[in-house]
């Protein structure tokens, strides 16, 4: 186990390697980094706080047991991007669970969240012409876009992630295809 003054300097790829060797104290650290962001998206994504911790739960677990798994950039992936990958896999399970044991999800509460963080950073990140055109987009077109586009979900992870039929989600991201291409042009 390394010192934690000697891990602060350390980025996220590195501390999952260590977490690869059974290093605990990388483990803690890359807990202590990412745990904050993490249950940030998965808020914003679902408002049962039971279901976000047990994501959160299964994601380090994953992490733990899977460390030797990461590709790192070498695959063009970042350690983060490898975290939000396997939270998000893991979002849709716990949808799934939950779609199968008859419980849908609460929609008016995803409705009432304010934008994700991310979101914000996309639309102020990106030029003037495509923030703006994000900015006017309608929320649940905004939210399907960024299902599929920013996380790369699929039309059925999207669909099961929203609790929404594909032939919505699908509609929604044409709507949003559609929408983005008349405001830029």
């Amino acid at each position: 186990m390394r010192d934690r003054r000697a891990l602060d300097g350390m980025d996220e790829e590195r501390l999952v390697r260590l977490v690869a060797k059974g290093d605990r104290g990388a483990f803690e650290e890359l807990y202590r980094r990412t745990s904050p962001w993490m249950a940030v998206r998965l808020r914003r994504r679902c408002s049962d706080e039971q279901i976000v911790a047990e994501v959160m739960q299964e994601t380090y677990l994953a992490v733990w047991r899977a460390a030797g798994a990461f590709a790192g950039s070498a695959a063009g992936g970042t350690a983060v991007g490898w975290l939000w990958t396997i939270a998000a896999r893991r979002l849709v399970d716990a949808f799934r669970r939950r779609a199968h044991h008859a419980e849908p999800p609460p929609a008016a509460a995803a409705q009432l969240m304010a934008p994700a963080a991310e979101e914000e950073a996309l639309a102020a990140g990106v030029g003037d012409d495509v923030g703006d055109a994000l900015r006017r987009l309608a929320p649940e077109l905004r939210e399907v876009l960024q299902a599929t586009v920013l996380d790369g979900l699929s039309v059925r992870e999207t669909a099961v992630l929203l609790g929404l039929p594909e032939g919505t989600v699908k509609t929604r991201a044409r709507r949003a295809r559609i929408a983005m291409r008349k405001a830029l042009t």
